[in-house]
């Protein structure tokens, strides 16, 4: 096994003091399971307080009631978050067999994740379009207002489960030839869809929906500590982190571009078949 006291010599690789053993600080093996819990507070801070307004609006017949669809990506995303946690706390202390045996469970979470994600997103459009339709000009306003807001909205969404599946694609690949770049890019795969649980959050400063500037600043805020960390300890950038800016970097250019612009709505509505 690969330690940081025995140098890649002639394998242009350098090292990783975060990856293998021993690894000299505490903060090397616990950055990434204070990464994967800060995670999880993010979401439930997000989707706590909107998940019960949203409740009560159901109760009082402002709203139609949840999709089955929600509930099932509420589950997967939940317990998938939860998993990671447990993933980097298992390797944190030693436990890799078993880090080893869950992660078949985490792939397989993860692709029911994403198929349900975008199953998600076209139930919310049409939950929101046939509103649109209504013959209570009250109903029909706010739901068209409220199309308008999620077809931006959509931009993120396809961005996150594109990225998200790349990502994570990118980091399985690499768990047996290179075990600093699967642990990144797990955890940066899944820094992907922050946005969702950030844009709830009701007591912090947003740019939404007037633009997607707020979501990509607190995402990076998020994951800014395992990258400080990352960077002192190692002495420079590991490719991981290249490869998440790199690939981001045009999705978030297209995104800002394309976001609430008539070219954009047109386009979203020929795709869903409503124009």
């Amino acid at each position: 096994m690969a330690t940081v006291a025995q140098p890649a010599f002639g394998t242009g690789r350098r090292p990783d003091v975060l990856s293998g053993t021993p690894r000299a600080h505490a903060v090397d093996r616990w950055i990434y399971v204070f990464t994967a819990a800060s995670f999880i507070v993010i979401c439930l801070a997000g989707f706590i307080p909107d998940s019960l307004m949203k409740i009560e609006m159901v109760r009082a017949g402002q709203r139609p009631p949840f999709p089955l669809v929600l509930h099932a990506h509420a589950v997967l995303m939940g317990g998938f978050l939860v998993l990671l946690l447990g993933q980097t706390w298992m390797m944190a202390t030693g436990r890799r067999a078993l880090h080893m045996k869950l992660g078949v469970l985490g792939v397989m979470m993860a692709g029911a994740l994403i198929i349900v994600g975008f199953m998600l997103v076209n139930a919310n459009y049409y939950m929101l379009y046939g509103a649109t339709q209504s013959a209570n000009p009250k109903v029909s306003e706010g739901a068209n207002f409220g199309l308008n807001i999620w077809e931006n909205i959509m931009l993120i969404q396809i961005r996150i489960g594109l990225l998200f599946g790349l990502f994570l694609g990118i980091g399985i690949a690499a768990r047996n030839r290179d075990a600093g770049l699967h642990k990144r890019m797990v955890i940066l795969a899944t820094a992907m869809a922050l946005p969702a649980g950030i844009d709830r959050i009701p007591w912090i400063p947003h740019t939404m929906p007037l633009s997607p500037l707020s979501p990509d600043l607190y995402t990076l805020l998020a994951i800014s500590p395992m990258l400080v960390w990352d960077v002192v300890r190692n002495g420079y950038l590991h490719k991981a982190w290249l490869i998440w800016f790199g690939v981001n970097l045009p999705f978030v250019i297209a995104l800002h571009a394309l976001w609430d612009t008539p070219g954009w709505h047109s386009a979203v509505k020929q795709l869903m078949g409503v124009a």
